[in-house]
This record gives C-alpha cells, sequence and structure tokens, in this order.
C-alpha cells in the first residue's frame, strides 16, 4: 500500500515537501505583499521628509543669497525686505500659473 507510512519509503519525504509547500504558499499569499506595503510606507515617509527638508533649506539658501546679493546695492535691512518681496513675488506668480491651470482639463 503506496499510502502507508509504515511501508513506503518516501512517505516523510513526500509529507514534508507538502508541508514545506503549503507553508511556502501562505507565506508568499499573506506576509510578501504585507512586507513590500511596510517597505513601502517606510520608504515613503522617508522620502517624504528629505523632500521637505530639502525644500526648506533650498529656500532658505535662496532668501538668504539674494539677501547677500542685494546688500551691495542696499542696506542690509532693506535689502531683506526686498528678498522677501522677491521671493514672495516669484511664489505668487508660480501660484497664479498654477491656478489658472487647475480647470484647463475640464473645458
Amino acid at each position: 500500500m503506496p499510502g502507508n507510512p509504515l511501508t513506503d519509503p518516501n512517505w516523510a519525504d513526500e509529507t514534508t515537501d507538502t508541508v514545506v509547500r503549503l507553508v511556502g504558499t501562505v507565506r508568499d499569499r499573506a506576509t510578501t505583499p504585507i512586507v513590500y506595503a511596510a517597505r513601502g510606507l517606510v520608504f515613503g515617509l522617508i522620502a517624504l521628509f528629505l523632500g521637505v527638508f530639502a525644500v526648506v533649506i533650498l529656500l532658505v539658501g535662496l532668501t538668504r543669497g539674494l539677501q547677500s546679493a542685494l546688500d551691495w546695492q542696499f542696506e542690509h535691512a532693506r535689502s531683506v525686505y526686498v528678498s522677501y518681496l522677491v521671493t514672495g513675488g516669484i511664489f505668487s506668480f508660480i501660484g497664479l500659473l498654477l491656478f489658472k491651470k487647475r480647470n484647463a482639463n475640464a473645458s
């Protein structure tokens, strides 16, 4: 009888292979997507934080560089106000362009 474990010499190997295959299938279907989602979430949050940090440092550097460039033309207190005005004007212009494009596809 091939189903009898006492007379079948391959019974232990076949049973072990079946259990290993079953556990591998369950692991692949259950834990692998969760691991990928967790990795994506962690790496996405790290990228988001680094991106926000880079933008803040860029804006501070842009404003400070503009102040230093304007120091030769104006006194320091005035160059600070002019740099804020120029930076605010640039961002206002970008905001107006984006505001204008918000309904461009709806027409």
